[in-house]
């Protein structure tokens, strides 16, 4: 299934495309949105790093059916992006994001976490899932607590910030349809 364009209340969520490297190539390297990233993606990051992330592995993934990914823009600001978000059929770490420091805070993540999950469960028709995530990365347990997930397993993973413990969270599709039934 082709990445469909999504529209919420404050943003658009626009398929990645290529031209779009360039843009997360100036915003996305910064250490409040890596720090928590897992510890074999490249850091420092290199100048020619969401090039290569974009053309290699995001759009190779979406063609190939296993992953759909989206740049997340203000509807004030349409041409900017502010974050990204996935979802992916890697095991045990379906959905993942970013944001712009300066964006965090307004429950963006939360409207873009929203229709992305909805879309793996209803139009993907997955029956689960699973988030990994720093368990001292708070704003992204909030997300996953405020749309009905459930801890499922601890353990420690190496990050770019280095050793930290690590939760998994999940829901199930008929958990995420039965709390948000529109």
């Amino acid at each position: 299934m082709k990445t469909p364009k999504f529209e919420t209340e404050h943003l658009y969520l626009c398929p990645l495309e290529p031209i779009d490297a360039d843009q997360i190539q100036l915003s996305f390297p910064q250490w409040e949105i890596v720090r928590y990233l897992a510890a074999n993606f490249p850091w420092p990051y290199p100048k020619d790093g969401a090039y290569q992330y974009v053309n290699h592995i995001a759009l190779p993934a979406s063609e190939n059916g296993t992953a759909w990914h989206w740049t997340i823009r203000r509807k004030e600001e349409s041409s900017i992006i502010i974050g990204m978000i996935s979802v992916t059929d890697r095991q045990d770490d379906h959905r993942g994001f970013w944001l712009m420091p300066k964006w965090q805070g307004n429950g963006y993540m939360t409207e873009a976490s929203t229709i992305v999950t909805d879309f793996w469960f209803n139009t993907l028709n997955r029956n689960i899932l699973r988030v990994p995530k720093a368990t001292i990365n708070v704003a992204s347990k909030k997300i996953s607590i405020s749309s009905g997930m459930r801890l499922i397993a601890t353990s420690k993973k190496q990050y770019i910030e280095g050793e930290l413990d690590t939760e998994l969270w999940e829901i199930t599709k008929e958990e995420w349809n039965k709390k948000h039934a529109y």
